[in-house]
């Protein structure tokens, strides 16, 4: 006879199941996703033409189904079945996204997932809109200076590939990806559990190779991997809109505490978000094609981040596809969360982040999984949360400084420095080196007081990564 507690721990599984089985027909990129002759030919025709573009129908009824067979076992009163709920409303509202591409309604549908621009955040009086704008508005502030930075080099995808494949099997041995070089590839690469695609012709810069590993690879690899390893918590290996917002933002989060984020890459994401409200207040695809022709000059990259904010939405204008806000509105979260949880004395909390895909307002509930037994700890962690020494003294550097207002001690600078001439240093050229950017490790020995992780002697620096 099964007591209570087996019976509610089958009850989440069943859920779990449910849920996770209507997820499986959502393959959002890949429903909205533009043919290469849509390129092609707009390219050809000079750029003066708007695109033409067709979706396949998709039905969402097996997937609301399921939803509702799950809905039928949930009670949205505890903190599991909030978070349950949870899930099977975006899910349902996913399905139904899909269901209206192509029309204004796919817009509808997908702000309520994604966020608009001029949304405010729950927690914070700011949108993200304006958080784009004051991203731009500061890196405006840095043109009149010379940065001590010399033009890039470059690295070839063939070199990328290799260097990837190293780094993915030290962190993932036996469940490391494949590294697979393809002709066509809208981005220059993209990352599954089981492959990371790199487009064949792409050139990549030093910036970018870390990023690639970083992003793609410590997390998003790795919250998939662990995520399948969640035999009782299935849900958790199914990426769905609903938790979009936390999976990029934590991956942009790793670039900027892996060092590898760039000014013009944060540029980057803030354009996307005005591109977005462009296409909001009614600029069609040619419109928003121009603006990142001003920005960049580079009609290949000016047509692929259009395409970003038209794919599945109206080509006309008024009705785009919102995900790309997700970057700098899930960075802002996923930062304020680990400072905020770890000053409020919570930094247990951290290791589940990356137990699978998730939102950040699924803690909680996962925190009761755990103790439960259901949810399972997450075995593959990028270095700075395998080794946290780095990460916890940049949050007690956080919360030391956050006590201190910077507003009068910038009025300070301001007249300190106002009749100081400018300093600009001479530039120096960098070295042809992927050596910064990829791990490889050459001895493991376990550390006093880490019981479960390995120190590694890399490159003349330690790090700790899971065993």
């Amino acid at each position: 006879m099964t007591n209570a507690t087996e019976r509610e721990q089958e009850r989440i599984r069943t859920v779990n199941r449910l849920l996770h089985g209507a997820c499986r027909p959502l393959r959002i990129l890949r429903t909205v996703a533009w043919a290469p002759e849509v390129k092609e030919t707009f390219l050809a025709q000079g750029a003066r033409e708007l695109p033409d573009v067709t979706y396949a129908a998709f039905d969402p009824a097996p997937t609301i189904e399921a939803v509702r067979e799950a809905r039928r076992r949930i009670v949205p009163v505890t903190t599991i079945d909030l978070w349950l709920d949870r899930q099977a409303n975006a899910i349902e509202l996913s399905a139904r996204m899909l269901a209206a591409v192509g029309t204004t309604g796919f817009f509808e549908y997908g702000r309520q997932l994604y966020g608009e621009p001029t949304a405010p955040l729950r927690y914070v009086p700011i949108t993200p809109l304006d958080l784009a704008q004051s991203v731009l508005d500061t890196i405006r502030n840095l043109d009149h200076i010379a940065l001590n930075t010399a033009p890039p080099s470059y690295h070839t995808a063939e070199e990328v590939a290799e260097n990837l494949g190293q780094a993915v099997r030290t962190q993932f041995g036996d469940r490391a990806p494949a590294i697979e070089l393809v002709d066509r590839l809208s981005a220059n690469a993209l990352a599954t559990s089981r492959a990371i695609r790199i487009r064949r012709g792409a050139r990549f810069t030093d910036r970018d190779c870390i990023q690639l590993l970083h992003h793609e690879a410590y997390i998003h690899v790795a919250t998939s991997l662990n995520g399948q390893a969640q035999t009782d918590l299935p849900l958790l290996a199914a990426g769905h809109p609903g938790t979009t917002r936390t999976q990029e933002g934590l991956a942009v989060f790793a670039e900027v505490i892996s060092g590898s984020i760039e000014l013009d890459r944060l540029r980057r994401l803030a354009d996307r978000v005005l591109a977005i409200q462009m296409a909001i207040d009614g600029a069609d695809f040619l419109e928003v094609y121009r603006y990142f022709m001003e920005r960049t000059d580079d009609p290949d990259q000016s047509f692929e981040n259009a395409r970003r904010v038209f794919r599945g939405g109206v080509i006309t204008g008024g009705a785009p596809f919102t995900k790309d806000l997700v970057y700098l509105f899930g960075l802002l979260q996923v930062d304020n969360f680990i400072r905020a949880g770890f000053a409020a004395g919570r930094a247990d909390c951290l290791h589940l982040l990356f137990c699978g895909k998730l939102d950040l307002f699924d803690i909680p509930a996962l925190c009761e999984l755990y103790a439960l037994g259901l949810c399972r700890p997450p075995r593959f962690l990028p270095p700075w949360i395998s080794d946290p020494r780095y990460l916890l003294a940049m949050l007690t550097f956080s919360v030391f400084t956050s006590r201190v207002s910077l507003e009068p001690i910038v009025d300070v600078a301001r007249k300190l420095l106002d009749s100081a001439p400018m300093v600009r240093m001479p530039v120096n050229e960098p070295e042809r080196v992927m050596s910064s950017a990829w791990a490889v490790p050459i001895e493991r020995r376990p550390i006093a007081g880490y019981p479960d992780v390995a120190l590694q002697q890399t490159h003349g620096a330690d790090r700790v990564s899971a065993p």
